[in-house]
């Protein structure tokens, strides 16, 4: 019996991704490597645009913001899957896949809401262009942000909640690498009526009114760029939002997979690669796509690297 007493299950029997030795040794190194990257890329982002004043944007604001939601979710899950990828069997205990849900749910809606909040500063920054210093203020950043990290604190809470109220007596071998709210109600004995609820609620809020803010916002900049004559406008107008439209489309094609399909199945066990996609394979990407194809980030890495790790000396 746990020591709340509201569960007899102490711990959770995870299902890893193969029972061969040598497979599983090879996929422990790929995650350590897409650890090292995810953590490693946004830690170097996050130093980045701090040390350089030119990136001291909106854009780049939110764009931090997004490296620390990155280094929640990679550092929520990698670590743990590493482990039970090098053991016989993986447990999690009940407690720790508590704590799990709680973070991986936190980064999953902060980012969602964040993306849409990106897109509008693209929409305004392409559409509204002679505003943006005005509208874009760093007040309304400011409580955007805000605003981001509270609402989803306040959502995981909920959602942490209501699965430490449920009972779990029965079998405890978890159809998953990870503690995700889907695969754990498939083992509660506990009514899970109000759970489905909020998660439908929360699905329709963070899912489906986020996507359409985004894409409305994206309609809006497809259109004004293609009222651009000339080719090279079009081409600068694009690069501005291009990296976001890329981390837009991985991210919600992978979450949305995986909050609305039904949690049984093959889609359990698709749900487990689709998973890996925006828990490591996401976090790694996005420093890549954000340095790789924009040129004042890799115009301040120039800048930056000389005087602040190989010496003033070697700069000059």
């Amino acid at each position: 019996m746990s020591a709340d007493n509201q569960t007899s299950v102490v711990e959770f029997i995870l299902q890893g991704f193969s029972d061969d030795p040598q497979i599983r040794v090879l996929l422990s190194v790929l995650f350590l490597f897409l650890y090292l990257i995810g953590l490693a890329g946004n830690v170097l982002i996050v130093l980045l645009i701090i040390l350089s004043p030119g990136l001291h944007t909106p854009m780049y604001f939110f764009l931090v913001n997004l490296a620390f939601l990155d280094l929640i979710c990679t550092n929520t899950v990698l670590p743990k899957l590493m482990e039970s990828l090098l053991v016989t069997v993986g447990t999690i205990s009940y407690h720790g896949c508590l704590t799990q849900i709680f973070f991986l749910t936190w980064s999953l809606g902060a980012e969602l809401l964040l993306l849409t909040v990106m897109a509008f500063d693209r929409y305004v920054a392409i559409c509204q262009p002679l505003r943006y210093g005005t509208i874009m203020s760093w007040p309304l950043c400011t409580l955007l942000a805000t605003a981001v990290w509270t609402i989803t604190v306040a959502n995981t809470s909920v959602h942490t909640g209501l699965m430490a109220r449920l009972n779990f007596c029965g079998p405890n071998h978890m159809q998953h690498f990870l503690c995700e709210v889907p695969s754990l109600l498939l083992l509660s004995c506990s009514p899970t009526i109000v759970n489905n609820i909020m998660i439908i609620m929360a699905d329709v809020y963070f899912g489906v009114v986020n996507f359409f803010c985004t894409m409305v916002s994206y309609g809006y900049i497809v259109a004004s760029i293609l009222r651009i004559r000339s080719s090279s406008g079009k081409h600068r107008a694009f690069s501005t939002c291009s990296s976001h439209l890329l981390v837009v489309t991985l991210y919600y094609s992978t979450v949305i997979y995986t909050y609305f399909l039904p949690a049984s199945g093959a889609s359990m066990e698709n749900g487990k690669v689709v998973a890996v996609l925006y828990t490591a394979v996401s976090p790694a990407l996005n420093p890549l796509i954000y340095s790789l194809r924009n040129k004042d980030v890799k115009a301040a890495l120039q800048k930056v690297a000389p005087s602040s790790w190989l010496g003033k000396s070697v700069a000059t």
